[in-house]
C-alpha cells in the first residue's frame, strides 16, 4: 500500500538496516519504499530513511526503514541510530564471505545499543548471482537458528522475498506490540479510563522527526 499523507497512523515502527557496505543495504530499502533498483548506485554517506506505510490486521502501520552506511568511519554516527528501533534487518552478501563472517560483530553492536526485544532478521542478499555464492544458505540458516533470528534470502535487483522479508518484521513487531498493550489492559482493569483511546505508537516521542528523507553527512 502506497503512503497516503490523509491515512490515520495507528502504529510508526523505525527499523534499521545494518550490514558491511555495498552488500546492498539501500538497494532493498529502495525496493521495498519506492519499488525501484538503480545499478549505479552510490554508498550512503551517514544515515538517510524512507518511509512505507502499511496495513497489518486492518491497522495503518508506518513503517520508518532507517539505512545506516556499512562504512567502519560512520559506526560512531549511526550507533545512535539504534535507539527507537523495534526491528532490525542484519544484511549481507551471499557472494562475499566476508560480509556474512562480519554479522557477528553486527549483532553484537546491535544488541548493545538497541532494545533486548527488538525484532532482528537475517538477510543474505544478492540471490541473483547464485554462480557466485560463497555462503552456503545452511551457514546462514544455523547461525540464526542459534541466535534466535528470522532468516530469508533476497534479491534487490529480482525483488525475490525484499516484501517477505520487511512483513516478517513488521507483523513480528505488530505482535509483540499488541500483546503488550493486552497485557496493560489486563493490568489496568481496576482503572479502565488509564488506557481508553491511547494509540501505542512505537518508539515514542523520540519518533517526531520530519516526514522528508534525511541525509547527514559526515
Amino acid at each position: 500500500m502506497a503512503n497516503d499523507p490523509s491515512q490515520k497512523i495507528d502504529y510508526v515502527f523505525k527499523v534499521v538496516l545494518i550490514g558491511d557496505s555495498a552488500v546492498g543495504k539501500s538497494q532493498i530499502l529502495a525496493r521495498f519504499a519506492r519499488n525501484e533498483f538503480s545499478l549505479d548506485s552510490k554508498a550512503t554517506i551517514g544515515v538517510e530513511f524512507q518511509t512505507r506505510t502499511l496495513v497489518i490486521q486492518h491497522k495503518s502501520v508506518k513503517a520508518q526503514i532507517w539505512d545506516t552506511a556499512g562504512q567502519e568511519r560512520y559506526r560512531a554516527v549511526t550507533s545512535a541510530y539504534y535507539r527507537g528501533a523495534v526491528g532490525a534487518m542484519l544484511v549481507y552478501d551471499i557472494t562475499k564471505r566476508q560480509t556474512f563472517d562480519h554479522i557477528p560483530r553486527w549483532l553484537e553492536e546491535l544488541r548493545n545499543h538497541a532494545d533486548k526485544n527488538i525484532v532482528i532478521i537475517l538477510i543474505g542478499n544478492k540471490t541473483d548471482l547464485e554462480d557466485q555464492r560463497a555462503v552456503p544458505t545452511e551457514d546462514a540458516k544455523e547461525f540464526a537458528q542459534k541466535e534466535g533470528l528470522f532468516f530469508l534470502e533476497t534479491s534487490a535487483l529480482e525483488s525475490t522475498n525484499v516484501e517477505d522479508a520487511f512483513l516478517t518484521v513488521l507483523t513480528e513487531i505488530f505482535r509483540i506490540v499488541n500483546k503488550k498493550s493486552l497485557t496493560a489492559d489486563e493490568e489496568q482493569n481496576g482503572n479502565p479510563g488509564n488506557l481508553a483511546g491511547k494509540k501505542i505508537i512505537v518508539p515514542g516521542p523520540a519518533q517526531v522527526i520530519p516526514e522528508k528523507k534525511m541525509c547527514c553527512s559526515s
